[in-house]
């Protein structure tokens, strides 16, 4: 019978399983990407299909992001003060990240049968601009956090653990 692992042994993994979250969201932005470029180049999605699939990544994304900010980063700031100045910057980059999701759910909530050329190209600019934003934003994150995740030993206990483990696991849900 193997032993079940201790609350150490679970705080060790959180680093990697922030990295893993942030794959598994790159390759959903990929699909979104892929989705959007078949609209407009006139194949295969509809717009409501792909309404469905930006307000999907949307909501998963904020999830995240929303996790980190009112579970992780707390405690994350309580055991490692010296990451605040990471953590504030980190959070002003959800807001951005926000405001750029809002514009894109915008544009794709007004998306006809037939794409316009000048909405497609706001479209495909603001998808673009929310990818480099995402990969600046998850790089930064992960060379600044996962050491830290990884080697946390949270004097807050099991409350603490279930934060982290909530903000970077999609709301503890296994990715699939």
């Amino acid at each position: 019978m193997t032993p079940s692992p201790s609350r150490d042994d679970r705080l060790m993994s959180f680093g990697t399983q922030l990295i893993d979250t942030h794959a598994w969201l790159r390759e959903e932005l990929l699909l979104l990407r892929e989705d959007v470029d078949s609209y407009l180049d006139g194949h295969g999605t509809r717009p409501r299909d792909l309404l469905a699939h930006c307000l999907t990544f949307c909501s998963a994304l904020t999830e995240h992001h929303t996790g980190e900010d009112s579970g992780a980063f707390p405690v994350l700031a309580a055991d490692v003060p010296e990451l605040a100045p990471v953590l504030r910057k980190l959070t002003q980059d959800h807001h951005v990240v926000t405001t750029i999701l809002h514009n894109l759910e915008n544009l794709v909530d007004r998306c006809t049968a037939t794409p316009d050329p000048a909405e497609a190209r706001r479209l495909r600019a603001e998808l673009e601009g929310l990818a480099a934003v995402l990969e600046t934003h998850f790089t930064y994150e992960e060379k600044q956090l996962v050491a830290a995740l990884n080697s946390l030993t949270t004097r807050a206990g099991t409350d603490a653990a279930d934060a982290i483990r909530r903000a970077v696991t999609l709301g503890g849900r296994e990715l699939a």
